[in-house]
């Protein structure tokens, strides 16, 4: 799961029950480095049995307690507490915490010291190129049983967790933040759009006819199409085939070569200088209030994203609903369950963890938690994709989620992106905010993204 400054929100943690969760996370990164209300570090072990039955003359099974640090809200201990139920002799001692940081923090320090590290481990996308090259310091999931359950899951959300040989897996998948574009219905019909997610959707299916329509939009109503500058480049960046800024094979900067990068870039100037992109900033409190007096038509966001609008938008409800992104889908967010090789019991762990993410109890974690599955078979579900939600004008938003999550490519990141992708923002918030040079503000973001390539 990822961090957003509202670190603890799951894709529909908020489509289901408006819960928060722990997936804010960017498209794989850090997106904004901030982390929700920290839930705090609650223990929680099941109870089991005195002994796991069977026949008189069976040998009792051996008592395992497995520790597993979970991650913002999510319905793991709920599942634990069950499958104790089914394996007596398995019980759990669970740690959660609702600040990605600090969670992810604790295991590099238990891994460094080589002590205190859990048998379990809940691992955000946005921190995976942390871990993803340490392999000693974990389990080898296709050494345990993997690769008899990969075609399960959505193959770019299974690539996210493999080293790039491909001989190592890190994680098995939980939930994703596939990318979608919230819009407005009532500002979609005063502008004569279509206010139907099919039509809307065909409206902007291309970001030709999406920047068309942004300024038609812009013109006639006077309000801005777009919500955010950040947004808008995220939704176009993540479109990259294979690599965004840096090259998988040899980790070298690619940024400025990327045509999908400067298209990203170049679009969101356009749509700062026609003036149909607002200017206000991710999480700030008047982007907020734009979500609920309708200062704008368009989010460009992930699945969790639904939450937030939920959050601030309150008297809005009932205005919005869900369409596709043109030329594809991004991802932002989502989380892996790991095994730090400190663990002493890798097969019971794994038997677990296989169980956890299986379809039935995704389906289950969707619908308690919100938290969208990463197994495609579930989007063909009834109980999936017959949940309408009265806040988006009773639409089947997982169908939406579903369909963007199919549309998603596997792309590389690198454990330079954040800060790369920090001097792409900062160039646009300066066009932005001071009317600088586009040109220039590009010239000297690709400077220092290869200053950093060349000192790391």
């Amino acid at each position: 799961m990822r961090k957003t400054k509202q670190l603890a929100v799951t894709l529909a943690s908020i489509m289901l029950v408006g819960s928060l969760a722990a997936c804010g996370g960017n498209n794989n990164n850090n997106e904004g480095n901030n982390a929700a209300e920290n839930t705090g570090n609650n223990s929680a072990a099941t109870n089991a049995p005195a002994n796991s039955g069977g026949d008189a003359t069976e040998e009792p099974a051996e008592k395992i307690e497995l520790s597993f640090w979970t991650l913002g809200n999510v319905d793991y201990e709920d599942l634990a507490a069950e499958y104790t139920k089914e394996h007596p002799n398995i019980t759990f001692s669970i740690q959660n915490t609702g600040d990605q940081t600090a969670h992810h923090n604790n295991l590099t320090t238990a891994l460094s010291a080589g002590s205190g590290a859990p048998d379990i481990f809940q691992l955000e996308i946005g921190f995976m190129e942390r871990f993803i090259n340490a392999q000693d310091k974990f389990h080898n999931l296709y050494d345990l049983g993997a690769k008899d359950i990969q075609a399960n899951y959505l193959d770019w959300k299974w690539k996210q967790a493999t080293s790039i040989d491909g001989s190592f897996q890190l994680g098995l998948p939980t939930d994703i933040g596939p990318t979608v574009a919230y819009y407005r219905t009532d500002l979609a019909e005063a502008a004569g759009l279509p206010s139907d997610p099919e039509g809307f959707s065909a409206a902007i299916d291309t970001w030709d006819k999406f920047a068309t329509v942004a300024k038609q939009f812009k013109d006639k109503t006077g309000k801005y199409f777009s919500d955010l500058t950040d947004l808008t480049y995220n939704a176009l960046r993540d479109q990259s085939p294979d690599e965004i800024y840096y090259s998988k094979a040899d980790g070298k900067f690619i940024g400025d070569t990327n045509p999908q990068v400067k298209k990203a870039y170049d679009f969101t100037v356009k749509g700062i200088q026609e003036g149909w992109i607002s200017n206000f900033l991710l999480w700030s409190p008047e982007w907020g209030q734009g979500m609920n007096d309708g200062s704008f038509a368009v989010i460009m966001g992930p699945a969790w994203m639904a939450g937030q609008i939920k959050s601030y938008g309150p008297d809005s409800s009932g205005k919005w609903k869900i369409a596709q992104l043109p030329e594809g889908a991004g991802n932002w967010g989502g989380s892996f369950i790991t095994l730090p090789k400190e663990g002493k019991h890798p097969k019971e762990a794994y038997e677990f963890i296989s169980w956890l993410v299986n379809k039935e109890n995704q389906l289950k974690s969707f619908k308690s938690k919100g938290l969208m599955p990463s197994i495609p078979a579930l989007y063909e579900d009834p109980e999936f994709i017959n949940f309408k939600d009265e806040f988006f004008g009773g639409q089947q938003i997982a169908v939406e989620y579903g369909k963007a999550a199919n549309r998603v490519k596997p792309v590389y990141y690198g454990p330079l992106h954040d800060q790369t992708d920090t001097f792409f923002k900062n160039a646009l918030k300066n066009v932005l905010e001071k009317k600088a040079d586009p040109a220039k503000e590009w010239d000297e973001a690709v400077k220092q993204a290869k200053t950093l390539a060349e000192r790391s």
